[in-house]
C-alpha cells in the first residue's frame, strides 16, 4: 500500500461494538418475543409443565423446586420418581410437546438474532455506507476492503451475516443449546472452543490490522474514517497509484 492504514483507537472500537451489540441483542429479543407469540410457545411450555406435574401427582412425588431436591427424596420416593420419569419421557404427547418446545428454541434464537444482525449489520450499513451500522456512524469507523476500496454489498454481506452471524453468534449459540437441551455437553464445549481458538489465531496473525474472523472472511478492515483514504473504485485507486507513481519519479534524482 503507498498509503497508510488508519486504524481507529481501541476505545473507539469498544465503545462502538458495545453500543451496536446491545441494540442487536434488544433488536434479537423484541424478534424472539414476536416469534413465540406467533408460535404459541408460551402455551406449549404450559403444556409440558402440566403434564411433568401429572406424572409427579399419579405417582405420588413431593415437588420438586431444584436438581438438588431429588438427593433429599427416600429411597421409595426415588424408585416412583425414577418411574414417573422414564414413563413421562416416553409418553407420546410428551415427546410431540418437548419436540415443538426444543424446535421453537431453535427458531426464535436463530430467526430472531439473523434479523436483528440483518437489518443492523447490513441494511443500515448499506444506507450510511462505508459499511457503518449506527455504532460506527457514531464514533466515525469505517470498514473498507483490504486494498482501500469502498466495501462492496457482496463483501457486505459475507462480512455480517457469513461471518458475524454463522461463525461468530449462531455457532456459539447453538453449542450452548447443546449443551443445555441436547446433553451435549462435550461437543458443545468443543464447539465453543474451536470458535475461540480461531479467533484468536486471526487476531494473531493479523496484528497489524487487528481483523477479527469476519473480516478475514469478506476480505476488509475497520478503519478511521475522518483520516482513511478510502477510494470509490478499483479505476480510482489504480489512478492514485500512477499519480503518487509519478510524483514519486519527478522528486528522484535519477
Amino acid at each position: 500500500m503507498i498509503y497508510d492504514l488508519q486504524k481507529p483507537t481501541v476505545w473507539k472500537r469498544l465503545s462502538a461494538y458495545l453500543f451496536d451489540i446491545v441494540l442487536i441483542i434488544t433488536l434479537a429479543i423484541g424478534f424472539a418475543w414476536t416469534i413465540s407469540g406467533i408460535t404459541r410457545f408460551d402455551a406449549h411450555t404450559e403444556k409440558l409443565q402440566k403434564l411433568e406435574a401429572k406424572y409427579y401427582e399419579e405417582y405420588d412425588i413431593p415437588k420438586l423446586e431444584k436438581v438438588e431436591d431429588i438427593q433429599k427424596l427416600s429411597e421409595e420416593e426415588l424408585e416412583r420418581y425414577n418411574k414417573a420419569n422414564e414413563a413421562f419421557q416416553k409418553d407420546p404427547e410428551v415427546l410431540k410437546t418437548h419436540s415443538f418446545v426444543y424446535n421453537s428454541i431453535l427458531l426464535m434464537t436463530s430467526l430472531g438474532v439473523f434479523l436483528a444482525v440483518f437489518i443492523w449489520e447490513f441494511i443500515i450499513p448499506l444506507f450510511f455506507k462505508n459499511g457503518q451500522t449506527l455504532g460506527k456512524k457514531i464514533f466515525g469507523i469505517a470498514v473498507m476492503r483490504t486494498n482501500g476500496v469502498k466495501i462492496s454489498t457482496l463483501q457486505l454481506f459475507v462480512r455480517s451475516i457469513l461471518g458475524k452471524y454463522t461463525f461468530e453468534i449462531m455457532l456459539p449459540v447453538f453449542a450452548v443449546i447443546l449443551v443445555i437441551f441436547a446433553n451435549m455437553a462435550l461437543f458443545g464445549v468443543v464447539v465453543l472452543a474451536a470458535i475461540f481458538i480461531a479467533q484468536v489465531v486471526v487476531l494473531t496473525v493479523n496484528r497489524k490490522t487487528r481483523s477479527a474472523l469476519h473480516d478475514l472472511l469478506s476480505d476488509t478492515v475497520t478503519v478511521d474514517l475522518a483520516s482513511q483514504l478510502i477510494f470509490d473504485s478499483e479505476e480510482e485507486l489504480i489512478k492514485y497509484k500512477e499519480e503518487q507513481h509519478a510524483i514519486m519519479a519527478e522528486r528522484s534524482p535519477y
